[in-house]
């Protein structure tokens, strides 16, 4: 089969992806093999390109929002058939047994795997993937629309509950990439007052398409104090804007698994009034489940641009460069 994989890890510009042929994987028992239809490209896929994310194998497929036909089961299969329609997602398997799986919090588990991090993805044609993990697609939203729902829209939607967003309620974005632009749509259906900051004038125009109540630079503030917020860029710089731009009780969600140094805040401006700053690890299976719904509920729709399979390291080397408005998707 066609794949890319990672390389030499380094600056998205100087080509860490390799286009090669690898042997067409085999389901091992619990897993089902997929042929991919689409394959959404994620700032997780670039942190691990560029070595942010230190890779936990040689050679590794990037990828973790894919979608595609189930073409063949590993022994004890039960969940699907071949020709359904299923999506994986960045969380690939947990133990089940520690504190946190058994509390709900698997998203925590020290033994998780991800998609593309430990195991191949999709820059492929073909993936394998552990059907307990494996997710059943809405209807009404094609191969390429779906695809950026599978972590940008997830991992998204569980920073907007850690944003603990009241409702009604004035919300702050910053930067407005994959993830972000689908938050926003949930959070305006949802009656939220929207405020979007990003470097990007491209990326403000589609906010204020969008239905965003403003949209300005990334280091403004924003024309009301917010009771939430979220920060997708990966820029540590940040943190202190967006925790300035708090109403008191106000919380900020940070939403990356990686992020630049976080300067000194100061504490009577930034951290007073019972401000909350809150990391955001992954996502459970149950908010996956629970985002898939309510979007085809809320009509969620991403605005996507494919790509051929066969440009990858290009459009990786956009996503880096900001040349890419809402999400880019790989199509085999």
């Amino acid at each position: 089969m066609r794949a890319w994989v990672v390389e030499r890890p380094g600056p998205a510009g100087g080509g860490p992806l390799l286009a090669v042929e690898l042997p067409d994987p085999r389901p091992g028992p619990g897993e089902v093999r997929i042929r991919v239809d689409a394959c959404g490209v994620c700032r997780t896929d670039l942190h691990l390109a560029e070595g942010d994310l230190v890779p936990r194998r040689p050679r590794t497929v990037p990828g973790h929002e894919v979608v595609g036909v189930v073409d063949e089961l590993g022994e004890g299969t039960d969940r699907f058939a071949p020709g359904d329609r299923i999506g994986v997602a960045w969380l690939r398997g947990t133990c089940g047994r520690c504190r946190w799986c058994r509390s709900g919090r698997e998203n925590l588990c020290l033994s998780a795997t991800f998609t593309g991090w430990d195991a191949d993805g999709g820059y492929a044609e073909l993936v394998v993937a552990p059907e307990a993990y494996a997710y059943r697609l809405p209807d009404g939203l094609d191969d390429v629309t779906v695809a950026p729902l599978l972590c940008a829209g997830i991992v998204g939607y569980r920073a907007l509950k850690r944003a603990e967003l009241p409702p009604g309620g004035r919300l702050g974005i910053y930067g407005f990439g994959a993830s972000a632009h689908v938050v926003a749509q949930v959070a305006i259906a949802q009656g939220a007052v929207v405020h979007v900051l990003t470097r990007s004038e491209r990326a403000r125009a589609l906010a204020l398409e969008l239905g965003a109540a403003s949209a300005g630079p990334a280091d403004a503030a924003p024309p009301e104090p917010l009771d939430s917020a979220v920060l997708f860029a990966p820029a540590g710089e940040l943190v202190p804007v967006a925790m300035r731009a708090l109403d008191q009780g106000g919380t900020l969600a940070v939403a990356g698994i990686h992020l630049s140094d976080v300067p000194r805040l100061d504490y009577a401006a930034e951290l007073f009034r019972e401000k909350q700053l809150r990391s955001v690890t992954a996502n459970t299976r149950a908010d996956g489940e629970e985002f898939l719904r309510l979007a085809a509920a809320l009509r969620v729709r991403p605005v996507v641009s494919a790509r051929p399979l066969g440009e990858a390291d290009r459009a990786l080397a956009d996503l880096a460069a900001d040349r890419v408005t809402g999400a880019a998707v790989l199509v085999p």
